[in-house]
């Protein structure tokens, strides 16, 4: 019962007690479960699609598939489903393979139909690697290409390039894959930064250390807020940069991380946007000389001009002076490159494979001896007598992000009597390049 509250001349108004609270929960269900037979469920597969292929041919693919119209219930549709994917799979033309299974829709569906949908992810075209082995005071440089899928039907093409590199001991080459990202609130911007970074570090002497690189660099900047100034905002986007360095140093010091005492001295040479563009140029040169009359360079520390990597139409270190066919190599060298890369002719395989490849127009020279500059009063002179030259085209076709093949026509201009020419056909491959 409620209480009542009441005074003269009023009303008399009932307000309800609702007293101590209670909560009764509703009676737990009971399920039942019933086991169905799959093989019971009719089921016919009305339409098969396929996303995500590009480059692979269809016959290959329905010839996958094909079964699967076959199925007369759902269990058969599971298993002849996973067949199918098996035998995607085997193809090799796929990373990635899903499937999804839904009832069928569109004025052909029947009242049994399915529909089953592959999503596949392709491989890349060309991928690669390049990777180093130490031992026995030798290494050896492993560059590999694989061509998954190249022609659209499957199978998988492999190149495996192995150099050996001897006394490694005053020779290192490293190579290494990064991602950075930085913010720059005082710029007013961000990047994030993608590339491949090839070292190549030896000893003129025992204190003198270089450090030969050459770093291709994918670029991702963005600004940081809507306050980001105009000049800022222009610059946006994707960049490349790939540069070539020469680190000179003297290292005194102690101790690398806290130093007490010795000293540091570093030098840093770098030119960019070779690769970067259309038009290419570049200038190296080296020059090394005994300390004491009592020191005898080694043959291994000589410099060496001539090659596809190098000035192209000679062969392999075949500029200079030479003993029984074998180069000798010198102690200075200066070598020079034009180059011009444009698209294929009519552009074939616009937007895809043909991408890959460039037309490449080449003008090398260079001169290599042991030239004196001490004694020399016009060094010029010197460097511009007996100049090697050459000139050529071809075809250039990129690697990844890795390195690049080279087949060019070379014809040799000028050269010494005792350079080793190679006129004509030329290939190469490698990550640098004169």
């Amino acid at each position: 019962m409620g209480t009542v509250h009441a005074k003269a001349g009023e009303n008399i108004t009932e307000v309800p007690d609702f007293g101590e609270k209670r909560v009764f929960n509703e009676p737990p269900e009971t399920y039942s479960f019933k086991e169905i037979d799959l093989q019971e469920v009719k089921a016919r597969v009305d339409r098969i699609n396929v996303d995500g292929l590009s480059r692979t041919k269809n016959d290959i693919v329905e010839d996958c598939i094909k079964e699967l119209f076959k199925a007369k219930d759902f269990q058969d549709v599971l298993l002849k489903a996973h067949r199918a994917r098996v035998k995607l799979d085997e193809l090799g033309c796929f990373k990635n393979i899903s499937i999804f299974i839904d009832t069928s829709k569109g004025t052909q569906a029947t009242p049994e139909g399915l529909e089953v949908t592959f999503n596949v992810k392709e491989h890349k075209r060309i991928t690669g690697g390049v990777s180093t082995h130490v031992g026995n005071n030798e290494g050896a440089l492993l560059v590999g290409m694989r061509a998954p899928n190249l022609f659209g039907r499957g199978g998988e093409y492999k190149w495996n390039i192995v150099m050996v590199l001897r006394k490694l001991a005053t020779l290192t080459l490293t190579t290494s894959v990064f991602q950075a990202q930085s913010e720059w609130p005082t710029s007013g911007y961000k990047q994030l930064e993608r590339g491949l970074l090839v070292d190549l570090g030896f000893y003129s002497t025992p204190l003198l250390k270089h450090n030969l690189q050459w770093e291709a660099n994918i670029r991702d900047l963005n600004v940081l807020s809507r306050a980001s100034s105009f000049d800022v905002r222009v610059q946006s986007g994707l960049s490349l940069k790939s540069a070539l360095k020469h680190v000179l140093s003297v290292d005194l010091r102690d101790d690398l991380i806290f130093p007490s005492s010795g000293s540091l001295f570093q030098l840093t040479s770098e030119v960019a946007g070779i690769g970067g563009d259309v038009l290419q140029g570049c200038l190296s040169g080296g020059y090394m000389s005994n300390i004491n009359n009592d020191m005898k360079i080694s043959i291994s520390d000589m410099y060496f001009l001539g090659g596809p990597l190098s000035i192209r139409g000679f062969q392999m270190r075949g500029v200079g002076p030479h003993s029984d066919g074998d180069a000798l190599g010198s102690q200075a060298y200066w070598s020079a490159g034009m180059h011009l890369f444009t698209p294929l002719p009519f552009r074939p395989g616009k937007g895809g494979f043909g991408e890959l490849f460039r037309t490449h127009f080449f003008f090398n020279a260079g001169n290599i001896g042991n030239f004196q500059l001490a004694k020399d009063n016009d060094l010029l002179e010197t460097l511009k007598a007996n100049m090697r030259l050459s000139y050529g085209l071809g075809v250039a076709l990129r690697l990844g992000n890795m390195a690049r093949l080279e087949v060019n026509y070379c014809f040799p201009h000028s050269f010494d009597k005792g350079d080793q020419t190679h006129p004509g056909i030329q290939f190469g491959i490698g990550v640098q390049f004169l």
